[in-house]
């Protein structure tokens, strides 16, 4: 049986609305993906906290507070994941991969550019209407 994990997700939008990616470790579920940063919920722990704290580890940014925007179940077969998907648009700090992963603001239109695990689509879709 697969395990579930669920997921904080953070689509964080700057002023010029565009959206931060981080890229996959190539050894890691999905690798060499990108993805909307964000981590696993720990016990105890809202979305929004778990966000909060993800998003100072992975990206060195503060986030001041998130808004819900969806939320995803998907198999992947080997891994069960539930993916609560917030908008981030009140933070502070400069966007940087802290655990050596590559991070990059792209406009919005341009997501379908980029590969990214089968469960964002639905996030990347989304956003695109919000256009």
């Amino acid at each position: 049986m697969s395990k579930q994990v669920h997921v904080a997700v953070g689509v964080i939008e700057n002023s010029t609305q565009q959206i931060l990616l981080a890229k996959r470790h190539e050894h890691l579920h999905q690798g060499g993906k990108w993805e909307f940063p964000g981590g696993k919920v720990e016990l105890a722990e809202t979305t929004s906290q778990a966000l909060i704290r993800e998003l100072k580890e992975e990206v060195d940014l503060d986030v001041l507070s998130t808004t819900p925007m969806m939320e995803i179940h998907h198999d992947y077969g080997d891994k069960k994941v539930i993916l609560d998907i917030h908008w981030v648009k009140d933070f502070s700090g400069t966007a940087k991969g802290l655990e050596g992963q590559a991070v990059k603001w792209v406009a919005k239109q341009d997501l379908i550019n980029f590969e990214f695990p089968a469960a964002n689509k639905a996030i990347v879709d989304k956003i695109l209407t919000t256009i």
